[in-house]
């Protein structure tokens, strides 16, 4: 039975003593044990867990958090507490000690917006997951920013910092979703092809009829959600009754059963805008987006030009590729006028799109398809000029050509974070995330020896050769599927069990054969290769070799798969190094890159990971695998990452590449990795090899066991 008694005094002054560390503060105890002493074992647990987990960021916040919690147990429940705990050491990783300490002295500012920080869902922690979401939706590419009020630009859509409308986070987290879905389906569903300026400028009260065409398109947009996404159009409803909200009155239910004959087309709100304008407008629902139009407009022309100019210029080039035209020219050159622009034609396909140049189909590479995709979400078709091959010198390859900073330079001299990729860090001790803590740049890997890739080769000819008819193997592999309706031979144990259900009275069914399929591949593989110091040496020669005899036995079975290295110093400079993309082809380049692999710095994992989790999740594959190449456990330079923090963030980040569909698999030649990776990945996602022989047969058994 646990022990209910209350600590004593010797036991609470012990456990203050080791969490504000007195023999280097000089912080003095006696009148917080005095405080605590009175209160009942639960009460005095809950407070000593945080004054520990407080202590873990800084001892002078978990001091003060000390002496203030007793005063405010009476005020605030204990759920807002932690918010309270969490808010101070949100406040010192942002902005520093003094606003950290204003936070725990202004208790009364916090009790004003407890719901919120208690119940809320916060921005940050609601983005990677919508993100994941967004991406699987159909239409243009949309991405998600914080601001102060819920409305899309058509291209960005933008969320509070807290959503706290619901009572509770998880209602709170799902409206959420549902205005991320409901922004979406503005983009997607043409609201915005309507002319703003010119529709309401007709009628006498121009603010009533938009208000009266938002109300039109919201109920149209409701219509297109029920069917594009039912379930959570369900959850929507939900929402609303739990919100308190109406139903729709009388009057404006005529005009959503008009909308249901063509939800789809914006035109049908507008011609019902003259009924909808004498009506007084129903109260927007809890997950109705507002409308910017002025936002819109601004974002919608500067697209509108340039995805002209970059569909004309993308059109020439595979005019170019098919011999019917050459690409644009830069310098201005007049265009030749004894041979006019190639002409195409569009035609969507469900939610892909055909190309016809001069009746021969041409299949679309996917930065024009999404083009395409684009322009038609804004003129609600393809317009034919824009169809028109871009002529030599039409555009000045300045305006569509991207240039990155090169990352190098942005780690010189003062640190800022332009660019940059930022990314939560876990941090076990306060048990919560550490919000844009990890700054991560992504830098091309300079090219090595142009010769090595050969000699690899030649050294290991006869593992290259064994490695290559094994996965020519698994690309030629069939799997018998049992239990069919017709099939290559009869499945002996459905025919028993349907004659049992027969003489059993019971119907006998009519799956009873079998076949041999031959399944299609849908795989994406992502390499995470350990590039910190540690791995100088025979480690580096052996990441690198393997890596060499994976892709030349990956290039016959034909998945798609990427390589980046990781390294870093500290929470500011997590780098990720490209080797391979997953649009890049196994070619010299990518060959001199391997051999330019070498170690850097620490082995900083969690941003790492995040990161490629990213990159993996914008692939469409069924199965996803991200596979790390280490030699020990996640480190860092002077830095509390070092031991069970960094671990803890590990296997974070890796709980959340699973949650998102990826499998997370490590290959390690740590003799020690039985004491921490077990613990991060599970203990059956990992692997301990003494041979670099072993590890591409290693590979090979993961990808058997994952797609068979």
């Amino acid at each position: 039975m646990l022990n209910s008694q209350p600590h004593p005094g010797a036991e609470l002054a012990r456990r203050l003593e080791t969490a504000f560390d007195v023999e280097f503060t000089f912080h003095k105890v006696d009148h917080l044990v005095d405080i605590l002493v009175p209160l009942d074992r639960d009460t005095q647990d809950f407070i000593l867990n945080w004054v520990e987990r407080i202590a873990s960021t800084n001892i002078q916040i978990s001091y003060e958090f000390t002496r203030r919690v007793v005063e405010a147990l009476d005020r605030l429940d204990r759920r807002v507490i932690e918010a309270w705990a969490v808010h101070a050491m949100d406040t010192y990783d942002r902005v520093g000690l003094r606003p950290a300490l204003e936070v725990l002295s202004k208790v009364d500012d916090f009790l004003a917006h407890a719901h919120a920080h208690a119940a809320g869902a916060f921005f940050d922690e609601v983005k990677p997951v919508l993100s994941t979401f967004l991406r699987g939706l159909s239409g243009r590419s949309l991405e998600l920013k914080q601001g102060e009020q819920v409305y899309t630009d058509s291209e960005r859509l933008f969320l509070p910092n807290v959503m706290a409308e619901m009572t509770s986070e998880a209602d709170n987290f799902l409206l959420c979703k549902a205005l991320v879905a409901f922004m979406w389906a503005q983009t997607r569903f043409g609201s915005f092809r309507v002319d703003f300026d010119a529709v309401p400028a007709r009628f006498d009260d121009p603010a009533r009829a938009l208000a009266a065409f938002q109300a039109l398109d919201n109920l149209r947009l409701e219509t297109c959600l029920a069917r594009e996404l039912p379930g959570l159009w369900r959850d929507m409803q939900g929402l609303s009754e739990r919100h308190g909200e109406a139903a729709l009155s009388a009057s404006w239910q005529p005009l959503r059963q008009a909308l249901n004959a063509d939800p789809t087309a914006p035109e049908s709100a507008l011609a019902l805008l003259d009924l909808a304008y004498a009506l007084e407008p129903p109260a927007a629902r809890v997950y109705h987006a507002a409308l910017n139009p002025r936002a819109v407009a601004e974002v919608k022309s500067a697209r509108m030009a340039r995805e002209k100019m970059l569909l004309r210029v993308k059109l020439a080039q595979l005019a170019q590729e098919h011999h019917e035209e050459p690409a644009p020219k830069p310098g201005g050159q007049s265009p030749d006028e004894a041979q006019p622009p190639a002409q195409f034609e569009a035609k969507q396909e469900g939610q892909g799109w055909e190309l016809t140049l001069e009746d021969r189909p041409i299949a679309p590479p996917e930065d024009v398809r999404q083009l395409l995709t684009s322009v038609s979400l804004d003129w609600g078709e393809i317009p034919p000029d824009m169809l028109t091959a871009a002529g030599d010198g039409e555009y000045d390859p300045a305006l569509y050509e991207e240039r990155e900073k090169n990352p190098d330079d942005v780690w010189q001299g003062t640190y800022h974070e332009e660019g940059a990729h930022l990314y939560p860090e876990w941090d076990h001790a306060r048990q919560h995330y550490r919000k844009n803590w990890c700054v991560l740049r992504e830098i091309d890997l300079k090219p090595g020896e142009p010769d090595y890739v050969d000699r690899v080769i030649e050294k290991h000819h006869g593992l290259v050769k064994h490695l290559r008819r094994t996965f020519e193997a698994m690309r030629d592999e069939s799997r018998l599927l049992k239990r069919q309706v017709q099939g290559d031979d009869v499945d002996i144990d459905a025919l028993v069990e349907a004659l049992a259900d027969s003489r059993d009275g019971r119907e006998m069914s009519d799956q009873l054969f079998m076949h041999m399929h031959r399944a299609d591949r849908s795989m994406a593989v992502m390499f995470m290769v350990d590039m910190s110091g540690s791995t100088k040496g025979w480690i580096n020669d052996a990441e690198r070799e393997a890596l060499i005899m994976l892709c030349e036995s990956l290039e016959t079975l034909g998945d798609r798969y990427a390589i980046y290295g990781f390294s870093g110093q500290t929470r500011k400079r997590c780098e990720i190094f490209r080797v391979k993309t997953f649009a890049q082809p196994y070619d010299v380049g990518t060959k001199a890159r391997i051999a330019g692999i070498a170690p850097q710095d620490y082995t900083r994992m969690g941003a790492a990971i995040r990161h490629l989790s990213k990159l993996l999740n914008e692939v469409e594959a069924k199965t996803k695998l991200l596979i790390t190449l280490s030699d020990g456990k996640p480190d860092d330079y002077f830095d509390i990452y070092r031991g069970q923090y960094g671990i803890e963030d590990t296997r974070q980040a890796l709980f959340e590449a699973r949650r998102s569909g990826i499998h997370p698999f490590c290959i390690t030649i740590d003799r020690e990795a039985k004491e921490y990776l077990p613990h991060m990945y599970g203990h059956a996602n990992w692997a301990e090899i003494d041979d670099v022989r072993k590890l591409p047969l290693k590979v090979a058994d993961i990808y058997r066991r994952l797609t068979t």
